[in-house]
C-alpha cells in the first residue's frame, strides 16, 4: 500500500518566494532577445500548457459557469497578462532588484481595494499609517528631489502598478470567486487559461505596429551582449514553466491552507530574493535611497499583515 506525501504549505510558500523573486532576473535575460509583450506571452502559454498537462493527468476539471468565467475574464487581466507585462517593459528602464522592489508594493495596494470589494473589511488606523508610511518609502525610492542619478521613473512607475495590479486581482478573486473554487488544479488553470486568450490578439495587434523589427510575432531581436537566443528562451520557458505554471499552483494551495491573508505576505520576500540575485548574478547595484526606500515599504507591508487586535473582553 503507497501513502501520498503531503507537502506543508509553509515549504510551498518559502518556495513561491524563491520562484517569484527569481523571475525578475528571468525576464532580465529573456529581454536580451525579446520584447517585453513576448516575454509576457510566452510566460502565459507555457504556464497554461503546463497546468492543463497536470490537470488532465489528475483528473481535474475547469469550471463550468459562464459567471464564473466571466469574472475569471478580469482575474485574468489583473493576475496574469497586465502586470506580467508591465513587469517585462519596466525592466526595460530598470534593474531586476528595482522591479522586485516594485512587487511590494501589492499588500498597499490591496488595502485600498478592499475597502471597495470588501465592505466588511474596515480601514483601521493602523493599516491607514502603515499605507502612508509605505508611499513615503515609495517616493524616497523615486528621489524626485534629484533631477539626475534616480531610478527612471516610468520602468519604476511601471512596476508599481504591477504590484498594485496583483493587490486588486487577487481582492477581486476574493470578493468573486471565493465560492467558486473546485479544487486542485481547476483555478489557476482556469486563470491562466484566460490570460493565454487575452494575450493571443494582444500580441497581434503589437506585431502589426513593430513588423518592420519583428518578421513574426515570435520572432526576437538580436543580444546587444553578443550571446545566443538559447539563455534568452529558456529563461522565458522556466519563467512560464515553473515561475508561473507550478507557481500559480502553490499559490491557490497556499491560500487553501492559510488563508488569502498569510498568502500575500510572500511579497515581503520576493524584493529580498531579487534584490539578492539582482546584485550576485547580474551585478547590479542600488542607491542607498533605494535601500531605504524598500525598507521602509517592506515595514508598512508587514504591518499591515499584521492580524487585527482583538478587544479585550470585559470581567
Amino acid at each position: 500500500m503507497t501513502t501520498s506525501v503531503r507537502v506543508p504549505w509553509q515549504a510551498k510558500y518559502l518556495a513561491l518566494a524563491v520562484i517569484w523573486g527569481s523571475s525578475f532576473l528571468l525576464m532580465k535575460v529573456g529581454l536580451r532577445t525579446m520584447a517585453p509583450l513576448q516575454i509576457s506571452g510566452l510566460r502565459i502559454f507555457a504556464g497554461t500548457a503546463t497546468l492543463l498537462v497536470l490537470l488532465s493527468l489528475t483528473g481535474g476539471r475547469l469550471p463550468r459557469e459562464r459567471r464564473t468565467w466571466a469574472h475569471l475574464a478580469v482575474s485574468g487581466v489583473f493576475l496574469t497578462a497586465l502586470p506580467f507585462s508591465l513587469f517585462a517593459a519596466g525592466e526595460e528602464r530598470v534593474s531586476s532588484a528595482l522591479a522586485g522592489i516594485g512587487n511590494a508594493t501589492t499588500p498597499l495596494a490591496a488595502v485600498f481595494f478592499a475597502l471597495v470589494l470588501l465592505p466588511s473589511d474596515r480601514l483601521s488606523p493602523r493599516k491607514l499609517a502603515a499605507v502612508l508610511i509605505g508611499f513615503v518609502g515609495v517616493v524616497v525610492i523615486m528621489q524626485p528631489w534629484e533631477s539626475a542619478g534616480r531610478p527612471d521613473l516610468l520602468g519604476f512607475g511601471m512596476t508599481l502598478v504591477a504590484g498594485a495590479c496583483y493587490g486588486l486581482g487577487w481582492t477581486y478573486n476574493r470578493r468573486f470567486l471565493g465560492h467558486a473554487d473546485l479544487g486542485g488544479l481547476s483555478m489557476p488553470t482556469a486563470l491562466l487559461l484566460v490570460g493565454s486568450v487575452l494575450m493571443v490578439p494582444v500580441l497581434g495587434v503589437w506585431w502589426l505596429l513593430h513588423r518592420d523589427a519583428y518578421a513574426a510575432p515570435w520572432s526576437g531581436h538580436a543580444d546587444a551582449s553578443g550571446g545566443g537566443v538559447w539563455l534568452p528562451l529558456l529563461a522565458v520557458l522556466a519563467l512560464g514553466i515553473v515561475g508561473t505554471g507550478l507557481a500559480y499552483m502553490l499559490q491557490f494551495d497556499v491560500v487553501r491552507a492559510a488563508g488569502a491573508t498569510v498568502s500575500t505576505t510572500v511579497t515581503y520576500l520576493i524584493p529580498v530574493v531579487s534584490v539578492l540575485l539582482g546584485v550576485l548574478v547580474l551585478g547590479e547595484h542600488l542607491a542607498w535611497p533605494q535601500l531605504v526606500g524598500a525598507a521602509i515599504v517592506l515595514v508598512s507591508a508587514i504591518v499591515i499583515g499584521l492580524p487585527a487586535r482583538r478587544p479585550k473582553s470585559s470581567a
